[in-house]
C-alpha cells in the first residue's frame, strides 16, 4: 500500500539560419531544410535559380492512433523504443505511536503487450533501478499493429498486485502526447508532492513536455478510488518513442 512519496518554414538563408528544438524523437520537432542560389552572385536584371529541400516534421499522432482506454495501433511500418522515467509506489513505516519512521521504494513492473500476445515484462525494480536514458525496449512494429502497457507491485507478502493496463483501465493507466493536459490527479508542476522524474515531462502550465513523436503513459497502481490522496498517476511512468523507416 502506498501511504507517502519520496520525494513558418526553417531553413537555411543566404542571411540567415534557425536552428531546430532537439527532441527526443529523431524527427525534427520544426520544419528545417535548405534553400540555395545559383549563381551567387547574378547582375542587374538577371535571376539566379532557387533551390529548396524542405523536411516537415512528424507528430506522433500522424502515424499511430490511441484507441480507448489507450492501445496504440500503428497506422505505418515503425521502429518503436521505450524507457521507463520513473518509478514511485512506496511503502512506509510507523512507530508505535503512529510516526511515520521511514519509507522504502517497492518493487515495480512495467508490461507490454504486442496485439494478442502474452504480457511480457519490460522492467522490474524500484526507484533505484531506473535509468530514463536507458532503452529497455525496441522493435519494428508494422502498421496496424496494437501495443498496450501497463504496470504492477509487489505486495508486501511477496504477491503480486492486480495489473493495470491499457486495455482494461481509463483511470489508472492514461496514454499522453506532446501537449496534452496533464491528469488533474497529478500534483501541479511546482507541488511537492510531485515526483521528481516526472517534472522534466510537464511545462509549469501543467502540460505535457515531451517529443513530437513520443507517447507518455502514466500510471495508478496502487489505489482505484480517484478521490483518494494516494491517486496520483506516478507509480508507473513509460516513454514511448516511434521512428520512421527510412530507405
Amino acid at each position: 500500500m502506498k501511504t507517502s512519496r519520496m520525494a513558418a518554414v526553417a531553413a537555411h538563408l543566404i542571411a540567415f539560419a534557425v536552428c531546430p528544438q532537439s527532441a527526443r524523437a529523431t524527427d525534427p520537432a520544426v520544419p528545417v531544410g535548405n534553400l540555395d542560389a545559383f549563381p551567387t552572385v547574378v547582375q542587374t536584371g538577371t535571376h539566379p535559380t532557387l533551390t529548396w529541400n524542405i523536411q516537415y516534421p512528424s507528430l506522433v499522432v500522424d502515424v499511430i492512433d490511441i484507441l480507448p482506454p489507450g492501445t496504440i495501433q500503428a497506422t505505418e511500418t515503425l521502429f518503436m523504443d521505450v524507457r521507463i522515467v520513473g518509478t514511485g509506489v512506496t511503502r512506509a513505516y510507523f512507530d508505535s505511536r503512529g510516526r511515520l519512521t521511514s519509507t522504502e521504494s517497492v518493487t515495480a513492473q512495467a508490461r507490454m503487450r504486442v496485439n494478442t500476445g502474452s504480457w511480457t515484462t519490460i522492467f522490474q525494480g524500484n526507484l533505484y533501478d531506473v535509468n530514463p536514458n536507458q532503452i529497455v525496449h525496441t522493435r519494428q512494429v508494422v502498421n496496424g499493429t496494437r501495443i498496450n502497457f501497463g504496470g504492477r507491485y509487489l505486495n508486501s507478502n511477496g504477491s503480486w498486485t492486480t495489473t493495470y493496463t491499457s486495455e482494461n483501465s481509463s483511470t489508472n493507466v492514461i496514454a499522453l502526447v506532446d501537449g496534452d493536459l496533464v491528469p488533474s490527479r497529478v500534483p501541479d508542476w511546482g507541488a511537492p508532492t510531485l515526483e521528481s522524474f516526472l517534472q522534466p515531462y510537464m511545462t509549469a502550465d501543467n502540460r505535457v513536455n515531451i517529443g513530437p513523436m513520443d507517447v507518455i503513459y502514466v500510471m495508478e497502481l496502487t489505489h482505484t478510488n480517484q478521490n483518494d490522496s494516494g491517486f496520483d498517476l506516478q507509480d508507473m511512468v513509460v516513454l514511448v518513442t516511434f521512428r520512421r523507416v527510412t530507405n
